[in-house]
């Protein structure tokens, strides 16, 4: 499997790793068929996400997207965040090889249930302006860390 400079470089140096003891938007999610979980920790001040923090378990391409998934959120508003697409954290990270694509999808599903979870405490039903949080299709086939 062929991974992209940018791609090993967000795996070997990841960028925002740990935890935001005072966040206000946690999310997590993960994919019980391969075993990648991934926790998002967001700091948001008067609507601009000041702070960004990741913890994944999983592969390499998990750990990457995580860390290119809080570089294109961090410093942007509430509602930039919830445009990011996994195409994006794809295209940001040179492409992924097709058996790690849900990778992507897992983090751009950890951004929004970090952001679900911030308007929750808000007092505001994020379903309306988040979606629904779904877990990410995997194709055990050709994912070849699976033991199915």
């Amino acid at each position: 499997m062929l991974y992209s400079d940018k791609v090993l470089d967000h795996f070997s140096s990841p960028r925002n790793v740990g935890e935001i003891p005072d966040a206000n938007g946690v999310g997590e999610v993960g994919n019980a068929v391969c075993g990648d979980i991934m926790k998002m920790y967001l700091k948001i001040e008067n609507g601009v996400i000041e702070d960004v923090k990741f913890k994944t378990f999983g592969c390499g391409a998990a750990i990457a997207t995580s860390s290119m998934a809080t570089e294109l959120i961090k410093g942007k508003t509430v509602e930039e965040a919830l445009k990011l697409t996994n195409q994006a954290v794809v295209t940001a990270l040179d492409g992924l090889p097709p058996a790690k694509i849900h990778c992507s999808v897992l983090a751009e599903q950890a951004v929004r249930s970090a952001l679900s979870d911030y308007y929750r405490r808000q007092g505001i039903d994020p379903e309306p302006i988040v979606g629904k949080i779904e877990e990410p299709e995997h194709d055990c086939e050709s994912c070849g860390s699976c033991d199915h």
